[in-house]
């Protein structure tokens, strides 16, 4: 029964990576090496079937979604904006990983320059979802975390010319000329852009017309392969391709998709990204059995291959902080932003980060059989993706700590969503105006929901009283999700009954589920205070701002006294910086504060909340 044995294979897998990686993630451990841990102690137990795991099968199968699927979550802004650096360590950090590694090689073992350097070119790219996983749990700048995406997404294409290349010249006994190497690359460049910029613009005119999120996520699930088969049959880089096309229909999506249509891709290509990525790494684990007896059967003696493979390594984790810190002179030339070097302890972490995965555990069973002691250059590529998976991997936060290096302050986050929602809300509220022949009762809901959207953002800033009291939208959602629970049991209640149509009761149920996840949301990024003080940086366009200090002296006391008079409880304090007047803020039942700006024109107050100086100017509407 192959049906049934494949069934059981598949359930197997998904099963294993996802009890893996869930107590990986629970223990502190890097899933992708726990997988592959796992996956070699699985080859040796008689029970366990080895998976046949071709190459094709990675490059054409897997590769694609979980390229796109990163893709369309990087910053097209922040991609450009960095472009110089990423483009320095994605073509030439792997192509100098690559000739060194091959230099090494190919002085170590006994094989030609080329097979050397194709070796280089299977050990030179960095993992995307390695480096930046780690990055984002340890909370590294967010510049740090755009490069290494930026670069994770572009170097695998260098990589694998630079293999395809390398390959070419063993199997055509060195006719491959410096001239057709560098026709070769442009091509694959130029035409890869191309062909992933044709796909984009046609998937994204398709889309303008989906407004079923079915239709749309299927579409996407399309695309990553509409752009990689058709770049690859013209030989050119369809990885390339599929980054191109991935970056721009997710800058693309707020104008494209809809909102429905985002929420379910978005969710779907977690986790297809989720299984297929850690499925690899399980998969190449269990070939290890295989691996070894080849390698056995190698005339080469086991001292050779365990030093050459040690070298590899430590070659790998090396050449890369020797890239790395001469570019950090060189990035302001190369399209940062500011004209001063980068801090070196954010060199020294992005030197550090450079954990190997999926391509090039994938790129090692790209080599031909032709090629001479094949069995130990995978060998090679096996030790290498775990070795940097556990040296760097581990060693990473411990680093960044020692060196603190720390990405932004939380509050800070909050501050500018509440500044960047508050901007939204008022462009909102200026069209309702523009609105003709609108209802004022309709125009007041309109406006009170947006300013409790706006308020919701603020409230989460300034939570470092003990005496804090519940603010009106901590109260509103402890007290919407007791209501939702009842609700949800009375439509349970009415399903089970049979009274009511079952497809009617299912979008009910989705509705409440929306707003249910939305509330939740708004818990988990919960804000976590710190000891520094939470300050906002200079608005050279508000003269308001400029004119009024950071700080009165005396400093009055921390009150309201319009909510003495007048019995209310204020949720967040706010000062007056033309005459020291303390009002509550706008989520407080008398919004003491604004009625003052309104009462006297005095424009611009700072928080006035423990650990808090940043301001806001009433007429722009600018933090400073």
């Amino acid at each position: 029964m192959p049906s049934v044995d494949l069934a059981l294979t598949l359930l197997a897998v998904v099963g294993t990576v996802t009890v893996v990686a869930a107590l990986a993630r629970r223990l502190g451990i890097s899933p992708p090496l726990a997988l592959i841990v796992t996956g070699v102690a699985g080859s040796y137990l008689p029970f366990i079937p080895e998976p046949r795991l071709s190459a094709e099968v990675v490059l054409v199968g897997l590769l694609p979604p979980l390229l796109y699927a990163a893709a369309i979550r990087t910053s097209l802004v922040d991609f450009r904006e960095n472009r110089g650096v990423i483009g320095a360590l994605s073509v030439g950090l792997v192509l100098f990983t690559a000739l060194g590694v091959g230099a090494l090689a190919w002085w170590l073992l006994p094989i030609p320059f080329t097979v050397a350097l194709a070796l280089g070119a299977v050990v030179a790219p960095p993992d995307a979802v390695a480096a930046t996983a780690v990055a984002r749990r340890i909370g590294l700048p967010r510049q740090l975390v755009t490069i290494l995406e930026g670069e994770s997404l572009v170097n695998d294409a260098t990589a694998l010319v630079a293999l395809r290349t390398a390959i070419a010249a063993f199997l055509t006994a060195g006719a491959v000329t410096l001239a057709t190497v560098t026709l070769d690359f442009a091509w694959a460049v130029v035409g890869g852009v191309a062909i992933g910029l044709v796909v984009a613009l046609a998937v994204g005119a398709v889309r303008k017309h989906v407004r079923d999120p079915l239709l749309d996520t299927s579409l996407s699930f399309m695309t990553p392969f509409l752009a990689y088969l058709p770049a690859e049959q013209v030989h050119t880089s369809g990885v390339l391709a599929v980054v191109v096309a991935g970056l721009l229909l997710g800058h693309k999506s707020p104008v494209i998709q809809t909102a429905s249509s985002r929420m379910s891709e978005r969710i779907n290509w977690s986790t297809v990204q989720f299984l297929l990525e850690n499925a690899v790494f399980l998969m190449i684990g269990l070939q290890m059995r295989r691996i070894v007896a080849d390698v056995a059967a190698s005339d080469l003696g086991l001292g050779q291959i365990l030093g050459t493979s040690a070298a590899v390594l430590v070659a790998v984790m090396l050449l890369r902080p020797v890239w790395v810190f001469p570019l950090r002179w060189l990035s302001p030339h190369l399209g940062r932003r500011g004209s001063e070097p980068g801090p070196w302890s954010h060199s020294a972490v992005l030197s550090w980060a450079g954990m190997r995965g999926v391509v090039t555990l994938a790129a090692a069973f790209v080599l031909p059989p032709e090629v001479p002691e094949r069995s130990v250059l995978v060998l090679i590529a096996m030790v290498v993706t775990v070795g940097t998976l556990l040296v760097q991997g581990t060693t990473l936060p411990w680093l960044a700590r020692r060196l603190r290096v720390r990405g932004p302050d939380p509050r800070e986050d909050a501050l500018a969503e509440a500044t960047i929602l508050q901007t939204a809300v008022s462009a909102g509220l200026r069209a309702l105006e523009a609105i003709p022949e609108i209802d004022a009762d309709t125009a007041r809901t309109v406006r009170e929901r947006a300013a409790a959207r706006a308020n919701m953002a603020w409230e989460r800033l300034g939570r470092g009283r003990e005496d804090e009291h519940e603010t009106p939208s901590e109260a509103y959602r402890r007290v919407r999700l007791h209501t939702l629970a009842a609700e949800r049991a009375e439509l349970l209640r009415l399903r089970d009954s049979g009274t009511a149509d079952q497809h009617v009761l299912s979008q009910v149920m989705a509705a409440l589920d929306v707003e249910e996840s939305m509330l939740d949301r708004v818990e988990a990024r919960g804000v976590e205070l710190r000891e520094s003080m939470l300050v906002s940086p200079e608005t050279a366009g508000c003269a308001h701002l400029r004119r009024r200090p950071v700080a009165l002296a005396p400093p009055p006391a921390r009150e309201c006294a319009d909510c003495i008079r007048e019995g209310t409880v204020p949720v967040h304090l706010r000062l007056c910086l033309s005459c020291g007047n303390v009002g509550c803020c706008d989520s407080s039942p008398g919004r003491h504060a604004e009625r003052h700006y309104r009462g006297t024109g005095h424009e611009v107050i700072r928080s006035y909340e423990p650990g808090e100086a940043w301001r806001w100017c009433y007429v722009d509407e600018v933090l400073g």
